[in-house]
């Protein structure tokens, strides 16, 4: 079999995963539209744009050709961002193979579907969403293109995929888990980056770490909430995927969420955040279409609310603070059915 990997969107992210393959793999493509991107990864080994003052290795090839890329690929690597998952799919769907395995580390929903990315992908290639692999977890691509330890999960309920695109990835610097609830993991990774979001406006608003413990912890509460009325395993919430990746995106400033949050806390407008960031901010995004699930299937979730609420109606950060905290008296555990709490020890 080839040795060859290929990865679609030489973004951050996209270059990172392609830096660790390439620990790995003799061949390593990574697709760009951007000419100058090409060649400027092929002749200088860098990309400065996204990850700047690396060198990448020498083995990854740069291209805008997706024939070029995928062809005779064993794996291909999709990190798009979501708003952009349908056409790079809907590109790729002339080359793809049913023998190679997909895998996507995109962290998102389709907005004007409020579809996942394996959905997507897999309406585009015409296979089964089942047999896709999501890669998730806390990992910023600053510090894994550095080989700073990194965990990370890949999940699919085809397991052999799973494990295999486990053996793509692990090496002694990038640890990778498997995991069967590919719904959960891919919930977890896409949500969390509107807590992440929150907590940048509770520190842009200079509210300490009392407030943002308190955030964190609630925003894990309602994450899995919608997540297990979608169907996910409760305990996915827990792992890497859920709050792993959400302590290292709502506590750190690489995160481009956490960083958005906390512009808009100390007041800049959202035109302003969007123009200084100069990359995606999945969190905004994924926001609106976490507001619509929530109110489709009537499940709470009081903290995506008011952040729905201060970057789309004009609610002032300060305001919406003021109105979690003046929510209702509540548990903090909520009541269960002896079926559910059997189903979860299970």
């Amino acid at each position: 079999m080839s040795d060859k990997v290929t990865v679609l969107v030489a973004g951050s992210w996209g270059t990172a995963l392609a830096s660790v393959l390439a620990a790995n793999h003799k061949e390593v493509y990574l697709w760009t539209r951007r000419p100058e991107q090409a060649a400027e990864i092929n002749e200088h080994h860098t990309n400065e744009h996204f990850l700047p003052g690396i060198r990448l290795p020498e083995n990854i090839i740069a291209t805008t050709d997706m024939e070029q890329a995928v062809s005779g690929s064993k794996a291909v690597v999709i990190v798009s961002p979501s708003s952009g998952m349908r056409q790079v799919a809907r590109s790729l769907k002339a080359f793809w193979k049913e023998d190679m395995i997909c895998i996507h580390a995109t962290k998102g929903f389709e907005t004007e579907t409020m579809k996942r990315m394996s959905t997507v992908i897999s309406e585009e290639l015409g296979c089964k969403e089942g047999e896709i692999v999501v890669l998730s977890g806390p990992s910023h691509a600053e510090e894994v293109v550095r080989l700073c330890p990194t965990t990370v999960v890949v999940a699919s309920a085809d397991e052999a995929r799973a494990v295999t695109a486990q053996g793509l990835f692990i090496n002694n610097d990038f640890r990778v888990y498997t995991n069967r609830d590919q719904l959960g993991v891919e919930l977890a990774g896409a949500l969390k980056n509107i807590i992440a979001l929150g907590a940048g406006l509770s520190d842009g608003l200079g509210f300490g770490d009392n407030a943002k413990a308190a955030l964190l912890t609630r925003g894990l509460a309602e994450i899995a909430r919608v997540g297990v009325e979608l169907g996910a395993n409760p305990l996915t919430f827990s792992g890497l995927a859920g709050l792993g990746d959400l302590v290292v995106t709502a506590t750190s400033q690489h995160s481009r969420n956490w960083r958005a949050g906390s512009m808009l806390g100390q007041g800049k407008p959202l035109a302003e955040v969007l123009d200084s960031m100069g990359m995606v901010v999945e969190g905004i995004r994924t926001t609106e279409a976490a507001y619509a699930i929530s109110v489709r299937l009537g499940v709470q979730m009081p903290i995506t609310d008011q952040i729905y609420h201060v970057l789309f109606k004009g609610r002032t950060p300060r305001s919406a603070v003021e109105a979690l905290m003046g929510r209702d008296r509540k548990t903090e555990m909520e009541a269960i059915s002896q079926e559910t709490w059997e189903q979860w020890h299970s």
